[in-house]
């Protein structure tokens, strides 16, 4: 994707997050032109197209950081913790999913999830408790782990940013379970 299609696509979603912080016009173009320069000079760093859009808003949050700083400081915290809670919704909506996610596996897999991830019974109590030996019920841990998060992936398409930390996601056409 070309630095011009990046820019197409997501100017109209940046400025809206700008007005959102920003009450003065004048000065969410100026912020937008800024980030369009730092967005210009840093795309040789994005790691992924698929952390794009993470990445765009990271720059975007830091600009608007970097305004009131210089203008406003005492705002500083509070933009800080509008960013954080907007992970924290995030993070809330996908855990919403987690329980139809994994009734929706194979009964063993979805006990199994159920038992250890969910009710935090030890993996050793558990494969004690089902007669099978420790290095076999982690294997069946990670193959029902590996199931879940495909069940996620079928459902999302998830914006990481450099260092893998979940940024943002976009529902697909979902399925019932979503």
């Amino acid at each position: 994707m070309s630095f011009e299609q990046i820019w197409e696509k997501y100017r109209g979603a940046l400025k809206g997050y700008l007005n959102n912080k920003i009450s003065h016009p004048d000065e969410v173009d100026d912020l937008l032109q800024e980030i369009l320069i730092k967005t210009y000079l840093r795309l040789d760093s994005l790691d992924s197209v698929t952390s794009l859009k993470p990445w765009l808003f990271k720059i975007a949050h830091n600009t608007v950081i970097d305004y009131y700083r210089k203008f406003k400081p005492e705002l500083v915290d509070e933009l800080d913790s509008v960013f954080v809670e907007e992970l924290d919704d995030i993070h809330s909506d996908l855990s919403a999913c987690i329980l139809p996610f994994i009734q929706s596996l194979p009964i063993e897999n979805a006990d199994l999830l159920m038992a250890i991830d969910i009710n935090q019974v030890s993996q050793k109590d558990y494969a004690e408790q089902q007669g099978v030996s420790y290095s076999t019920l982690k294997s069946r841990v990670q193959k029902s782990r590996q199931m879940l998060k495909e069940s996620y992936d079928n459902c999302c398409h998830f914006y990481y940013d450099h260092q893998g930390n979940l940024m943002d996601y976009e529902s697909k056409t979902c399925n019932k379970n979503c």
